[in-house]
């Protein structure tokens, strides 16, 4: 039986690892402000890590070349990232809503890293290891805290120079033209905004100077809207992309055709000029560092710059 985190601190007092004595730190102290708990005390050199999200901290430390030893990749829709991960011999932890005590036990981590999300079970997760749980708004900012948490900010620079080097020769061949993305659900739409806090993929838009629509687009800190039928209307770029599936079931479930032949979709400019186009889901919705980062611009690339 595999038992979620927050069931087993009673389980983790009887091993005794609950309540330790404070020790002085051996390693490096670690401290920023999108750190939770900083500072917090990592080794010089950690060797056996586990991450807790199957996106930002699987993707970015298997591309930062990291020990990682268990990840949690019960649920993705990044095959692709999912069998890098079982190729590096990571151990599956199960869901990444309820990742496996038992088995990052038995891994015997000396670094565990994951998102704010985990931050329920930062007690007991502190007990088997320095836990550092990452709240950057920012991919790139999160990427630097990883790569610096595990002794690897040169890679880290070296991937993200990468990256820039790329923007900056798309950059000046994006044309001049709108373009609205939006996500179907099974149960909504969601629109993931063109803003300080974009999240990753969008961000990578933002960086790469696609225009998106005004009801797109936002100064302030929010980064998603959830527009009803009407409020569709405000996705009025020349250009429409929209993702479908991936861990849900709008894919399969009769959603995606109902969305695309209510009259209300069909009335989208875009939609109206034959210039729509599905993205991959694995892409667009479990973002996970540079790779990600590069295929939204083969996106870009493809779907945007290539069309007439």
């Amino acid at each position: 039986m595999i038992r979620p985190l927050a069931t087993l601190t009673l389980g983790l007092a009887l091993l005794g690892m609950l309540g330790a004595p404070a020790r002085a730190c051996e390693g490096r102290r670690i401290e920023s402000a999108d750190i939770l708990h900083a500072p917090v005390c990592v080794p010089t050199d950690p060797r056996r890590i586990v991450v807790l999200d199957p996106t930002f901290s699987l993707g970015m430390g298997l591309e930062l070349e990291l020990p990682l030893l268990g990840a949690p990749l019960a649920v993705m829709s990044d095959h692709a990232l999912r069998e890098k991960a079982l190729a590096r011999g990571v151990t599956d932890l199960g869901s990444f809503m309820e990742p496996s005590i038992e088995r990052i036990v038995a891994l015997q981590p000396d670094l565990i890293l994951g998102t704010a999300l985990a931050d329920r079970a930062y007690p007991l997760l502190s007990q088997l290891a320095p836990t550092v749980l990452i709240d950057a708004d920012n991919w790139q900012d999160y990427l630097r805290l990883v790569a610096e948490v595990a002794g690897r900010r040169e890679r880290g620079e070296q991937l993200l120079e990468g990256y820039r080097t790329r923007v900056a020769h798309l950059k000046s061949r994006v044309p001049d033209r709108s373009v609205s993305v939006v996500r179907i659900t099974p149960w909504d739409f969601q629109v993931y905004l063109d803003g300080p806090k974009a999240y990753g993929p969008f961000a990578v838009l933002r960086d790469v100077g696609v225009r998106r629509s005004a009801y797109e687009t936002t100064g302030g800190d929010e980064t998603l809207k959830r527009p009803d039928w009407e409020a569709l209307a405000g996705l009025n770029g020349e250009t429409l992309l929209y993702i479908v599936g991936g861990v849900n079931n709008s894919a399969t479930s009769g959603r995606h055709e109902e969305v695309l032949a209510n009259p209300l979709w069909q009335m989208l400019p875009a939609v109206k000029a034959g210039r729509v186009h599905r993205l991959d889901p694995a892409v667009w919705m479990e973002f996970s560092g540079v790779g990600s980062a590069h295929r939204v611009l083969d996106d870009v690339e493809r779907l945007i710059i290539a069309q007439p």
